[in-house]
């Protein structure tokens, strides 16, 4: 099922890697004054893949809080990407494409965190 799931790119971890990848090019070249918000793109664009792929290998309580963080991260990320977008100091185009991917991302989390009975 999981083969599946990443050739129909409905796998939550292939998004987030995607997502990740988009986010952490994107702020390679933000200006200085703008650095440590870029920091933080990285280290929660990175934290969405990885938690996930964590949570994949836990079970119970410990797996769904490795899913609550990703589910943050990509949160974190959408703000630290609106105020670098409002500096102008990120590409619009594939700052949107990154944050379509992250809110995928959210939405496949919540489901992990919230399956229906």
């Amino acid at each position: 099922m999981q083969q599946t799931a990443r050739k129909t790119g409905s796998d939550p971890q292939d998004k987030a890697n995607r997502a990740a990848i988009i986010a952490i090019s994107l702020v390679m070249r933000v200006p200085a004054p703008l650095k440590s918000i870029a920091d933080q793109v990285i280290r929660s664009a990175s934290s969405v893949p990885a938690n996930i792929a964590e949570g994949r290998g836990r079970a119970g309580r410990d797996r769904l809080h490795h899913w609550r963080i990703s589910y943050g991260s990509a949160r974190e990320i959408d703000t630290h990407f609106r105020l670098l977008l409002g500096a102008g100091a990120i590409d619009v185009s594939q700052a949107e494409s990154a944050l379509q991917l992250f809110d995928d991302v959210r939405a496949m989390t919540w489901r992990l965190l919230h399956p229906k009975p």
